[in-house]
């Protein structure tokens, strides 16, 4: 289990944050906050630099989108870091991605085969090797970032939820 930190910061998550359910925001940004500490030298080098640089990046990019004012210079910075991600996160697929064999969690194996009908039962499923995909739409649109904040202003004065207006 990791600990809290501070009264107000990062809310203490479980030892395995990838059996979290029903994941908030503010548990995203608490993972990425707690990411370059936990992460650090769990891969051999040249890995371990560059997923330790991917961690920073991700979290300045974070840190960038979300304030809640930006003027010129902020935003050539948050284009400026967009651009650093997308050749960091291309390096990390290109360089370590394909070199760690990774598989699918328990519990997407288990997901995988109910749909499929060919339940085995917990535990006796087939985990399938998985690789990291950067091509899909949330990886795409991290560049329409800046032209949104300056059309519709920062990313706390607007809501992309579905209202319904009742008569």
């Amino acid at each position: 289990m990791t600990p809290s930190f501070g009264r107000d910061g990062i809310r203490g998550f479980p030892q395995n944050a990838s059996e979290m359910k029903r994941k908030a925001a503010r548990d995203y940004k608490d993972l990425l906050q707690c990411a370059i500490p936990a992460f650090d030298s769990l891969l051999p080098e040249p890995h371990n630099s560059i997923l330790m640089k991917l961690l920073y990046i991700c979290a300045q990019w974070h840190a960038t989108a979300k304030l809640r004012l930006h003027h010129d210079i902020t935003l050539q910075l948050l284009d400026y870091t967009t651009t650093w991600l997308g050749a960091q996160m291309r390096l990390f697929v290109h360089t370590t991605c394909s070199r760690v064999a990774t598989k699918e969690l328990q519990q997407e194996s288990d997901t995988r085969e109910k749909r499929e009908g060919n339940g085995k039962g917990k535990g006796a499923s087939t985990r399938k090797p998985v690789k990291f995909n950067i091509f899909t739409i949330k990886f795409h649109f991290l560049g329409d970032y800046v032209p949104a904040i300056q059309r519709f202003g920062t990313t706390d004065s607007f809501s992309t939820e579905t209202v319904r207006l009742s008569a």
